[in-house]
């Protein structure tokens, strides 16, 4: 049999213990036609990247499988029937990770989002005072280089048709 990692996205407005519920109903499909569950991880609520069947949220499940195809499709022939499921994801892995996904494992232990940079005690700035004086800027000439400026003329419309 081959070995998968299976994720799937339930609507926003279900509860946990429903989603739990649809995790137990597709479990059954896979036990029933031969296949095992190795692993089970609920990720939670989290914000889906654009809008499916108008949610913007989604719970998250990741089943670990032992299954054959045909245990598989059966289980994705139901999801594609429930209206709970917005999407899911199967993939074929070669072997089964066996500690927590990276979805489960804590911020800090993963880096969090700047993690990877230490910056330490960066200490204090002091005065600054090899800059000097800015001064006036009053320096900086014309904007538009060395262009005369166009009169305008008094009768003039502004360029504008009557």
């Amino acid at each position: 049999m081959a070995l998968y990692e299976h994720i799937f996205i339930a609507r926003q407005d279900v509860s946990q213990q429903q989603v739990e519920a649809l995790t137990e109903q597709f479990s059954t499909i896979i036990t029933e036609n031969g296949g095992t569950i190795g692993k089970t991880e609920y990720w939670g609520l989290r914000n889906l990247t654009f809008k499916v069947r108008k949610n913007r949220k989604g719970h998250y499940t990741l089943l670990n499988l032992d299954a054959p195809h045909a245990a598989l499709a059966e289980m994705e022939r139901q999801m594609g029937i429930n209206e709970d499921v917005l999407r899911f994801l199967t993939l074929r892995v070669e072997e089964h990770e066996t500690e927590p996904s990276a979805m489960m494992q804590s911020r800090g232990e993963r880096g969090g989002r700047f993690g990877d940079r230490d910056r330490g005690d960066r200490g204090d700035r002091g005065d600054r005072g090899d800059r000097g004086d800015r001064g006036d800027r009053g320096d900086r000439g014309n904007r538009f280089g060395d262009r005369p400026r166009r009169e305008r003329d008094e009768n003039s419309d502004g360029g504008q048709a009557q």
